[in-house]
């Protein structure tokens, strides 16, 4: 694990723990299952969305909201989530991907409900899940997905957060940096496997190590390709390749427009 990601999971445990003492596991998996029950927050189908995208032949696109990161700071000052999601709605996007992260990504819960409650769209909680709790509570703030990443994760944790989710109607987005990671990531039941094209220890971006991968990847898994999508090029270069789904975001990010950044990147 890469020392960023050792500094965000301890990080996490200490959050888990201080959430615990306001509502516990119990109060917050109830909550989870009562979205449930309440139509507008119903999980949308995280992975259908990108799958009917692209069987008609469309790019299935995640488009990230995302204030900062900890490499590049802040991305965007004038940051309004629910005005991005609808920009991006507008323009084609499959799905959301929403930072909630606060101390590394300047994220929080409320983003993702506010960019969620202004479009139709399906949103993935993008945040470094590690515990039962962090599934319980994506749900109960409207999340349609959630992401795990193998860098930071054991198998036996995955599987316990995954089943969780599904429990939930979650869907699940694994994602990898490598082949031993890529290999664990296969054990798990999602259809969705994401490749980080970032190398977590130089923060090197190449889109070569998506297109290294592909080999591995069975025909039943949806691949998506995440970092370092910048221009057409970029885009044809990976559909070429049979790769139809991506998850962009710091290029949407620095747009002026980042639903008309959307449209320029796919059309």
């Amino acid at each position: 694990m890469s020392d960023i990601l050792d500094k965000i999971v301890a990080t996490k445990k200490i959050e888990i723990a201080s959430c615990l003492q306001h509502l516990s596991l119990a109060n917050q998996h109830e909550q989870a299952e009562a979205n449930n029950q309440d139509a507008p927050l119903k999980p949308r189908g995280f992975i259908r969305a990108i799958e009917d995208k692209i069987s008609a032949g469309k790019a299935g696109v995640i488009t990230e909201i995302k204030k900062a990161s900890p490499s590049k700071g802040i991305l965007r000052e004038n940051f309004v989530p629910a005005e991005i999601a609808k920009a991006y709605e507008k323009h084609g996007a499959a799905c959301l991907s929403v930072l909630t992260d606060v101390h590394y990504f300047q994220g929080c819960n409320a983003y993702l409900q506010q960019a969620r409650s202004a479009c139709d769209i399906p949103a993935l909680r993008k945040d470094f899940t590690i515990d039962p709790y962090q599934v319980y509570e994506a749900r109960a703030i409207g999340a349609d997905a959630i992401l795990l990443i193998v860098a930071c994760l054991e198998l036996n944790q995955m599987k316990e957060l995954e089943a969780c989710a599904h429990e939930l109607g979650l869907d699940v987005l694994v994602e990898v940096h490598n082949a031993p990671e890529l290999e664990q990531a296969l054990e798990l039941k999602t259809s969705l496997l994401g490749i980080n094209n970032r190398n977590l220890k130089t923060f090197e971006v190449t889109l070569q190590t998506t297109l290294s991968l592909l080999s591995m990847i069975p025909s039943n898994k949806t691949l998506v390709t995440e970092s370092g999508i910048l221009n057409r090029a970029d885009v044809e270069l990976m559909r070429k390749n049979q790769i139809n789904a991506f998850l962009v975001g710091e290029a949407f990010m620095r747009a002026a427009n980042p639903g008309e950044a959307l449209s320029e990147l796919f059309s």
